[in-house]
């Protein structure tokens, strides 16, 4: 009996994290994703030499096995996450919306708390005031008179973020199977997001393993499905997806933290 809730915790785990961030786009893709008139795509790839340049900062040892877990993530996304996401189009957009608050609402524990380890009381005030108003006047949620009545702006927050304001380097780069692009701090991080995100945290609902997957996967196919192709955009214009990819990720982590 000790054996099996062992083996289950560990699967919840497992799923939790791996379900954490939808492919490519959820991690980071949200902070990258151009404007219309955004020349980010351009500017990038048409100097090979300068993204060539910017990648030789990045510790990446493993980087064969890190491509075939790429090449996995890009046809996982494409036969399997993408279809998915379309036919979660048939919902109406504003349907969509709301579901995605309702989820960046739960989040707010993971912020809050990573604000006030980083000694940042604007930022554990703001999370702190966003969920109680959003939860109570905006339906659990569902709309978020936080930032349109009150002019709460979100924030970005995590256990990865944290470790580095106090000093831990990205350590080498690493593609998750399924969650995407990381390194070795943020995949650590992953691990405190666990034990604080009200889904998968054994102190808050203690909901079962497989109800942890339905609520992660049901966020992250509602992400792809408001999502306006980020990454094929990215794959698209680069003549290495992976190196772009590689290079964006770690730009953007180095971004919010310090922000």
């Amino acid at each position: 009996m000790a054996k099996l809730k062992t083996r289950s915790i560990f699967l919840a785990v497992l799923f939790t994290l791996v379900l954490s961030s939808a492919p490519f786009s959820a991690a980071f893709a949200t902070g990258l994703q151009p404007a219309p008139d955004d020349t980010f795509l351009d500017e990038e790839f048409d100097d090979p030499f300068a993204e060539e340049e910017s990648s030789a900062e990045i510790s990446d040892p493993i980087e064969p096995v890190n491509r075939a877990m790429f090449w996995f993530n890009d046809k996982l996304y494409f036969y399997l996450f993408k279809p998915v996401a379309k036919v979660w189009r048939i919902f109406p957009e504003p349907m969509r919306n709301a579901t995605g608050r309702v989820f960046d609402n739960l989040g707010a524990p993971v912020r809050a708390l990573n604000s006030a380890l980083q000694f940042n009381l604007s930022g554990t005030g703001r999370e702190v005031g966003r969920f109680t108003i959003n939860t109570t006047i905006g339906l659990l949620g569902l709309f978020d008179p936080a930032k349109s009545w009150f002019e709460l702006e979100p924030q970005k927050e995590d256990f990865g973020q944290t470790l580095g304001k106090y000093g831990a380097g990205p350590g080498f780069y690493l593609v998750l199977p399924v969650f995407g692009p990381s390194n070795l701090r943020d995949s650590v991080g992953l691990v405190g997001d666990y034990f604080v995100d009200p889904i998968s945290s054994p102190y808050y609902f203690k909901l079962k393993s497989v109800e942890q997957i339905a609520l992660k996967s049901t966020d992250k196919v509602n992400f792809l499905s408001l999502d306006a192709d980020t990454y094929e955009g990215i794959a698209k214009e680069s003549l290495d997806p992976y190196l772009t990819i590689r290079s964006s990720y770690t730009q953007y982590r180095e971004t919010l933290i310090k922000d």
